[in-house]
């Protein structure tokens, strides 16, 4: 299946491949991310294989309406032994291509296009090299290139020459998923699919392959990578519920916009909130959201004030970083009243008025505290409200904005006044994971790769290096993983329960790795891949880890 030298037959499929993969527009939540895998199970059924074993070509239905599926395809061999090869086929929206948009899918005349937009004006430094990249005729752009149809390619084409071998090695699997750029909701279903669908095909996976991208600007060192374990995020919030006052008279209440802003400085970039565990550095903590929540003018302070962070994280636990988040909050808090009370002081001083009333310390109440609050002092009637509320809101992506609502309700239920924070998690919890060598599974795909690396090492542009961590969310926080130890904490603290992961009990465990394509500025106008490693490079080493891994000790 895999060589330790240039295969020009498959490098060739998989190009063809990628490129019709990337002519099927499928955008998470259009009618082209439905229809998507119909049309990679009918591509599939053209196969000499799939013709003779149709029932080896299972959807299974995911969300939405129309209904989105995840594939899976098994291509069978001896035993009960198989690796699953994963990846998403839903892409980011291609409105970002501007007066080209109609051409981010038709990677051909988008590259000309691109060209000449480039030429024929004043560059930045990373505009002039993505025209460099482009005209050297190494990097292919196009909607979903990268990010990530040009790895699924790949995965097809190795099932494909899996397919044509007479005596093959156990059985490889093909798992392609919608939502990954949302919610995951097509792996995590897929994930709640797998132990039925495994137990009829009297299938175990050994091991997983998530066939991701990696963003490199260099010379490629870094996109050639295995990471041996997925970052973690979490999205904690702060909603700010302050004191309003008359602007003429400021003193006399607390700007929960203020309160806000002093969060903001202490949690933003924070460097001191980098996870440092376990051989790695995470990125801080960055605000994806901060708004005053007043529908219209008012000369008043503001009474309430919204902050979302994107988190991300490898060897903390979510109850760590959630005491890390609170402490953060509780003491920036703390400093803008301290602040406010000085001011308020100064001012009395200026005008030898009396000063204000005061301002109380906020009280800090986590979600899990409000809902207890709203349960004993709302009204039946009040909470039934509540509950409706959110199954109105069922339809709505916006992960922020369907948390913000429920906690605005829930605030108001329970007749929580300023000045006040409640903290809690605005979106899905991605766990991290990374390979354990003390665990036999993990130690056996580990040395399949290492094999694999042996193999190709000599060859250049073909030098593969182990990483701690993928970077980037991704269904590989789901893949392979039967539980994600956030304890309850995750739970009790979001308000959406659409938002909470629950595996089913009976999921499958088996270790995984992402190896993956690399590029450039994937999800934005100028997303590439480099193709001689996503054609050539990487379906070899893939294939050459799967064959290692598939005919070494069960």
């Amino acid at each position: 299946m895999g060589a330790a030298s240039s295969d020009g037959a498959l490098a060739e499929r998989v190009r063809s491949l990628s490129h019709l993969l990337v002519g099927w527009p499928s955008a998470t939540g259009t009618r082209g991310e439905a229809d998507f895998a119909p049309r990679l199970a009918g591509l599939l059924r053209e196969s000499a294989y799939f013709r003779a074993h149709p029932e080896d070509i299972v959807l299974v239905p995911s969300h939405g309406a129309p209904t989105t599926y995840s594939l899976v395809a098994l291509v069978r061999g001896r035993g009960r032994r198989a690796v699953a090869l994963a990846g998403h086929y839903d892409t980011v929206a291609t409105e970002n291509y501007g007066d080209l948009e109609a051409l981010a899918c038709d990677p051909g005349a988008l590259a000309g296009a691109l060209i000449a937009d480039l030429s024929g004006r004043r560059r930045s430094e990373q505009e002039a090299r993505a025209l460099a990249d482009l005209v050297g005729g190494d990097f292919i752009p196009g909607r979903g290139m990268l990010d990530m149809k040009s790895g699924l390619a790949a995965a097809i084409a190795l099932m494909e020459r899996f397919a044509e071998r007479q005596d093959r090695p156990g059985n490889l699997i093909l798992l392609a998923t919608p939502d990954e750029e949302r919610e995951s909701r097509g792996m995590r279903s897929l994930r709640d699919a797998l132990p039925g669908l495994m137990a009829r095909w009297g299938i175990d996976i050994a091991a997983g392959i998530n066939l991701d991208v990696t963003s490199d600007q260099g010379d490629g060192s870094l996109g050639r990578s295995i990471y041996a374990g997925t970052i973690g995020k979490l999205l904690p919030f702060a909603l700010v519920i302050g004191q309003p006052s008359h602007a003429s008279y400021p003193f006399e209440g607390m700007s929960a916009a203020l309160i806000g802003a002093e969060i903001l400085a202490a949690v933003e970039g924070n460097a001191d909130l980098c996870d440092r565990g376990a051989g790695d550095v995470s990125p801080p903590p960055i605000c994806l959201e901060a708004r005053d929540l007043r529908a219209g003018y008012e000369v008043t302070t503001p009474a309430r004030y919204w902050l979302s962070f994107n988190w991300l994280y490898h060897s903390l636990s979510a109850r760590d970083l959630f005491d890390r988040f609170g402490a953060e909050v509780a003491a920036a808090a703390d400093r803008a009243v301290r602040r406010f009370s000085s001011e308020a002081g100064r001012f009395a001083a200026l005008t030898g008025l009396p000063p204000g009333g005061g301002i109380a310390a906020p009280r800090l109440i986590t979600l899990a505290a409000l809902r207890a609050l709203a349960a004993e002092r709302a009204s039946p009637a009040g909470l039934a409200a509540v509950a409706e509320l959110e199954a109105s809101l069922a339809g709505l992506d916006d992960p922020l904005e369907l948390s913000r609502r429920l906690t605005l309700a829930l605030a108001d239920a329970a007749r929580i006044t300023g000045p006040a924070v409640i903290l809690g998690f605005a979106g899905l919890h991605y766990p991290p994971s990374r390979l354990d060598p003390a665990r036999p599974k993990d130690a056996a795909l580990r040395r399949a790769i290492e094999a694999a690396r042996e193999a190709m090492a000599g060859e250049p542009g073909a030098a593969m290096t182990w990483r701690a961590h993928f970077q980037g969310i991704s269904d590989m926080s789901f893949l392979g993983r039967p539980t994600h130890g956030a304890g309850d904490v995750v739970n009790a603290n979001t308000p959406a329960a659409r938002l909470v992961d629950r595996p089913v009990a009976s999921a499958l465990a088996y270790p995984v790795v992402n190896i993956g394509p690399w590029g450039r500025e994937f999800h934005q106008r100028l997303e590439r891949v480099h193709a001689p490693f996503a054609f050539d490079v990487l379906p070899r080493f893939v294939g050459l880890a799967v064959e290692a891994l598939l005919a070494g000790e069960p």
